[in-house]
């Protein structure tokens, strides 16, 4: 999952400039994504989640790290692109819900990065989603990434990359 859970806060470092929605509302009034969806912060953010997962290809390989689930380029990429593009559809559901940028919002900021990979998964490689990902890891996966996603959010509160820290 590293290729989907590193993609988030690389965004969140290297993101500014020109938002995804290039400032535009939608037909409530509301901005569609809000100025914490960039381009840039999008395709950094992928970058990084694609590098880590070749990495995780070339040790798995080289060390014979058979216990990993077998990554290849194309779920790597489906993992990176579907964590943000969940990010990204989230942030939109949570503009019309009257949520500002920052606001809490309970299980969907947590898992709309895993909704957002797996869905990407189903579609374009179920094949390898379901060969690969078996329910004690797709069980193991709902556990930790609550865990992880508060762990980054202090993180980047602390080194002041976001505002709030959850």
């Amino acid at each position: 999952m590293l290729p989907a859970y590193l993609p988030n806060p690389v965004a969140a470092v290297s993101g500014g400039g020109t938002p995804v929605d290039f400032g535009r509302n939608f037909t409530d009034g509301r901005r569609i994504f809000g100025d914490g969806k960039t381009w840039r912060g999008l395709i950094v953010g992928i970058l990084a989640g694609v590098g880590i997962g070749i990495i995780q290809i070339w040790a798995a390989g080289a060390f014979e790290l058979d216990f990993l689930p077998h990554l290849t380029l194309l779920a790597v990429c489906l993992l990176a692109a579907g964590a943000l593009l969940g990010d990204i559809v989230k942030s939109f559901f949570k503009r019309r819900s009257g949520r500002e940028r920052g606001a809490k919002w309970p299980v969907a900021d947590q898992y709309d990065l895993v909704a957002g990979a797996f869905l990407l998964l189903v579609i374009f490689d179920s094949g390898w989603l379901f060969g690969e990902i078996t329910l004690p890891a797709f069980i193991f996966i709902l556990i930790l990434t609550p865990i992880l996603h508060r762990a980054m959010n202090i993180i980047g509160f602390t080194i002041k990359v976001k505002e709030v820290p959850w």
